[in-house]
């Protein structure tokens, strides 16, 4: 059984991923939900790079959130 492959859209993968939010693994739609984890996040890092934290403002902020 072939399967047919098409483009998956960045918003269309949230909404999807949200859909199967908690699947189980190994199911199927737990098997998609990683598929469409992977393909966002690869996406995102392509189109939306974070640079690294300073690494003294990353201890003062974590400084400032300790209760």
């Amino acid at each position: 059984m072939a399967t047919e492959l098409r483009p998956i859209r960045y918003e269309a993968a949230l909404e999807e991923a949200e859909r199967l939010w908690g699947a189980k693994s190994g199911t199927p739609e737990g098997d998609r939900l990683d598929v469409l984890a992977t393909l966002i996040e690869v996406y995102e890092a392509k189109h939306y790079p974070m640079d690294p934290p300073d690494p003294v403002e990353a201890i003062r902020f974590r400084m400032e959130c300790r209760p």
